[in-house]
C-alpha cells in the first residue's frame, strides 16, 4: 500500500521555478516533469535560455570576490547549518526525489543521507585549506596558498539528483567558489529544494543559481563564458567530450565523471553467497541506472553455473514496484527509451548464445517497469562498449586470472570495478592491475564521502569526494618573500 504522507511531504517541497542569485524565476515556456512510475505530470519548471543563464553567470561573477575572501570558518559554519536543514527535511527531500526519479522511497532517503555526507565532510575541509612554506635557493621564503578557482558551472544528472549536486557544491563552497547549476530536466525539483535550503541556511544570494531548460542551450552558454572558470559534469561520455571541446577556447578547468562499463569478477575461491548478495546490492541501486553498477559479471568457469543459479534465484525474488510501495527494491526506469535499450541488449545477448535464467521481459506492472534479469553466456563485447543502465545482469564464464584481466580491461571505460576472492595476493594484484579509477574487493558498494571518486580512460578525469575533492576547486598561488 502506498504511503500518502510521504508522497505529500515531497510535494510540499516542490517548487516550480528556477533560482537566479537567490531570486525565483519563472517563464512562459515550461518543461513538464513526470513520475516515471505513472507517467503523471508532477510539475513544471521554466524553460530558460541564453539571457537567464548569462544573468546567473554574472551573479556568480559579482558574488565571487566577497565569498572567496570570506572567512573559511564561516563558510564551514554555513555548510554545517545547510547540512542540519537537509537532515531536518530528509524525509521530504527523499519523497520529492522518489517522485521525480522513480527510485524506491527508502533508497531515495538513503541518497539524501549520502548527499549530506559530502556537505558535512567538506565543512571540515573548509577549515583545513592549508598552504606551505619553503626556503628558496635565492635566499627568499616561498609561501603557497590554495585559493578558490573562480565561478563554477555544474551540470548534474538525473540518476542521483541530490548526491551528484552536493558532491560538487560541498567542495566548491568550502573553497570559496560560486556556482551556476544546470540540473537534469527529468529531476530538477531536488536541486531547487536543496538550493532553497542553502539560502535558508544563510548562503549569500549571488553565490548559487539553479537554471532549468534546454541542456544544449544552457550548456553552450556556460562553456562559452569567460567568467566561468571551472566546469564539472557528470553524465555520458559523448556529452562530456562535447563540453570539454566547448570549454577549450576559454581554457576552463574541467572535471568529468563519465560513463562506466564496470566489470565484476568472481573467482572460484570466493564466498559465492557474499558475491551474489553484493552483486545484487551494487547492481540494482536506482534500478541499475548508475555509472558504477556492475555492467558485466565474469565468473570462473568451475563455479559459473553455481553462482549464476544462486544469483538468478535471488534476483527472481527482488520486489519491483512504485517508489512508495513498502519493501520495493527496484522501481521504474527513467524513460521509455531506457526500457528499449535494456530490450536491445537482452536481444543481442540471446542472439550471441546467452541464456535467460530469470526475468527477460517488461514487468507486469507495465510502463517503464522491467523485470530484474540474469543471463548466462553469450558475447560480452556489447557490455564492454556500452552501459545497459537497467536491471540486467549478464554473466560470462572465464578460465584464468590473466584471461579475465584482459577481458575486464578490454574497454574504453575505466570507472568502477569489483573483485571477489579470498586470496589476498590475488585481490591486491587485481586491484592494482585492473584499469579503473576505483576497485571494490569483496564489496559491491564503494561510494562514500571519504573516498576519491573518479575514473580513467573514457570514464573521465578529476576526483570528487575525499581529501582530494577540494583540489578541483582551488588554484595554488605562490608568493615569494624577499627578506631584507
Amino acid at each position: 500500500m502506498t504511503d500518502p504522507k510521504s508522497r505529500d511531504a515531497g510535494l510540499a517541497l516542490l517548487r516550480e521555478h528556477a533560482l537566479i542569485a537567490g531570486e525565483t524565476v519563472t517563464a512562459s515556456r515550461r518543461i513538464a516533469v513526470d513520475d516515471p512510475a505513472t507517467d503523471e505530470i508532477i510539475g513544471h519548471v521554466p524553460d530558460l535560455g541564453v539571457e537567464e543563464t548569462e544573468r546567473a553567470i554574472q551573479a556568480a561573477h559579482d558574488a565571487f570576490p566577497d565569498w572567496s575572501r570570506s572567512d573559511p570558518h564561516k563558510r564551514a559554519a554555513f555548510l554545517r547549518e545547510w547540512a542540519r536543514l537537509i537532515d531536518e527535511n530528509a524525509e521530504a527531500l527523499g519523497a520529492l526525489m522518489a517522485l521525480e526519479n522513480g527510485k524506491p522511497f527508502e533508497e531515495a532517503r538513503g541518497e539524501v543521507a549520502y548527499a549530506n555526507s559530502f556537505i558535512k565532510w567538506f565543512a571540515g575541509e573548509a577549515e583545513r585549506l592549508i598552504g606551505e612554506t619553503q626556503d628558496s635557493p635565492l635566499g627568499h621564503v616561498i609561501l603557497t596558498f590554495r585559493e578558490a578557482v573562480g565561478p563554477c558551472a555544474f551540470i548534474t544528472p538525473w540518476n542521483f539528483p541530490a548526491a551528484m549536486l552536493t558532491r560538487k557544491l560541498g567542495p566548491a563552497f568550502a573553497a570559496g567558489c560560486t556556482a551556476v547549476v544546470k540540473p537534469a530536466s527529468q529531476t530538477p525539483f531536488t536541486a531547487i529544494a536543496l538550493a532553497e535550503l542553502a539560502h535558508k541556511a544563510g548562503l549569500p544570494k549571488g553565490v548559487l543559481s539553479v537554471v532549468t531548460g534546454d541542456a544544449a542551450t544552457i550548456g553552450g552558454v556556460l562553456t562559452a563564458s569567460p567568467l566561468i572558470r571551472k566546469l564539472s559534469f557528470t553524465g555520458s561520455t559523448p556529452i562530456g567530450r562535447l563540453l570539454a571541446e566547448q570549454s577549450a577556447p576559454t581554457l576552463k578547468r574541467v572535471s568529468m565523471e563519465l560513463g562506466g562499463a564496470a566489470p565484476l569478477i568472481v573467482f572460484a575461491d570466493a564466498d559465492l553467497d557474499l558475491a551474489v548478495a553484493e552483486t545484487i546490492r551494487g547492481k540494482f541501486r536506482n534500478s541499475g541506472q548508475t555509472c558504477v553498477c556492475p555492467n558485466r559479471v565474469y565468473v570462473q568457469r568451475e563455479v559459473a553455473e553455481t553462482y549464476a543459479g544462486k544469483l538468478a534465484e535471488a534476483v527472481s525474488k527482488v520486489p519491483v514496484g512504485p517508489a512508495f510501495e513498502p519493501g520495493v527494491k527496484v522501481g521504474p526506469l527513467i524513460e521509455d527509451k531506457a526500457v528499449h535499450k535494456v530490450l536491445d541488449h537482452l536481444a543481442l545477448t540471446k542472439a550471441s548464445g546467452g541464456e535467460v535464467l530469470t526475468g527477460g521481459e517488461r514487468h507486469a506492472l507495465g510502463g517503464r517497469f522491467f523485470q530484474p534479469t540474469v543471463t548466462l553466456g553469450g558475447d560480452d563485447g556489447l557490455f564492454r562498449r556500452e552501459e545497459t543502465f537497467g536491471p540486467l545482469i549478464p554473466v560470462f564464464p572465464f578460465d584464468s586470472e590473466d584471461e579475465v584481466l584482459k577481458m575486464a580491461n578490454d574497454s574504453d571505460f575505466g570507472l568502477a570495478s569489483y573483485v571477489f576472492t579470498r586470496d589476498l595476493d590475488r585481490a591486491m594484484r587485481m586491484g592494482r592491475r585492473i584499469e579503473a579509477g576505483m576497485c571494490g574487493i569483496n564489496t559491491g558498494l564503494i561510494s562514500t564521502a571519504v573516498a576519491p571518486f573518479g575514473g580513467v580512460k573514457q570514464s573521465g578525469y578529476g576526483r570528487e569526494g575525499s581529501i582530494h575533492g577540494i583540489d578541483e576547486y582551488v588554484a595554488v598561488k605562490q608568493v615569494t618573500l624577499a627578506l631584507r
